[in-house]
């Protein structure tokens, strides 16, 4: 029996953070949900919600007092989100709560190709240095986001070349997330978190074309290519590097890897493409041909 009762679940009204706080309250655990807007918190049994940002250590330090473990969702994409996790994971350490399982990703390192991971190392060398019993989940690029990847136009474009990645199920990653946080023997430990098998961008449209039934394709760009084609996007250079370096990432092999840890600890193999959209239609809907 697990000996965590009480969890403090940061970003609960977001993706990754909502799917934990739902498994949580299926298996009657209390909760605090920490949130930007109570008013947005979901409606769970055994739940309240409060208010924090990774902005203030003071809010934060409360929101986490009294709780056996904390979930420390990744913040969203953001200059200061360096400074911003720092914060978190003080207040987690101050407030005097040992575990915390934190969505960190692939291969972070302080010159992976994918610039925003390196966010990720710093954040594991702060947990490593607060001497919190942490879980970092390193999560693969979400398999969720290929839809989105495609656009309207039905076209991936990136400077990936032939490289290949295990992209990985949000639902996947949030299953395996309430598993560490209620699980023993997972601390101070890393978990690679993808999906089952390897794949191009290549593969990947193919998959998307079958499924929606209309022409997607893969276009490997050079990096001006890659440049020039977001430049209407009007996003802050540190953005959009962020955003080719993904692929640069997995060209350079860096995203690669293939973990057990979705089967082993969900006791179910990793969402599929084809699996994921009839789950949810919704993430094809641009790419119908009636659209």
């Amino acid at each position: 029996m697990s000996s965590v009762g009480f969890v403090a679940v940061t970003g609960a009204t977001g993706a990754v953070g909502g799917r934990v706080a739902r498994l949580l309250a299926d298996r009657g655990v209390r909760q605090r949900l920490v949130v930007r807007d109570p008013a947005r918190a979901p409606q769970l049994p055994g739940a309240e919600a409060v208010r924090a940002t990774y902005d203030d250590p003071d809010a934060l330090r409360a929101a986490f007092t009294g709780v056996d473990a904390v979930f420390l969702v990744s913040a969203a994409e953001h200059p200061e989100r360096v400074r911003q996790h720092l914060t978190a994971v003080d207040a987690v350490a101050d407030a005097g709560v040992d575990r915390v399982v934190y969505t960190s990703f692939l291969a972070p390192a302080p010159d992976a190709t994918f610039t925003l991971v390196r966010d990720h190392w710093k954040t594991e060398q702060r947990l490593q240095e607060r001497d919190l019993a942490y879980t970092a989940l390193r999560d693969s690029i979400y398999l969720d986001f290929m839809p989105f990847m495609a656009g309207a136009e039905g076209v991936i474009r990136g400077p990936a070349g032939d490289g290949r990645l295990a992209a990985v199920a949000r639902d996947d990653v949030a299953e395996v997330a309430a598993e560490v946080l209620l699980g023993e023997g997972h601390e101070r430990a890393a978990y690679d978190v993808t999906g089952g098998s390897l794949q191009t961008f290549d593969e990947i449209a193919a998959q998307l074309a079958e499924i929606t039934g209309r022409p997607v394709t893969y276009r490997r760009e050079t990096l001006e290519e890659a440049w020039a084609s977001r430049a209407s996007y009007g996003a802050p250079d540190w953005e959009v590097e962020g955003w080719i370096s993904t692929y640069l990432a997995v060209g350079a092999g860096e995203l690669a890897v293939v973990s057990d840890t979705v089967e082993r600890l969900t006791g179910h193999p990793p969402t599929t493409l084809p699996e994921l959209v009839e789950r949810r239609p919704d993430l094809v809907a641009g790419l119908l041909p009636d659209h």
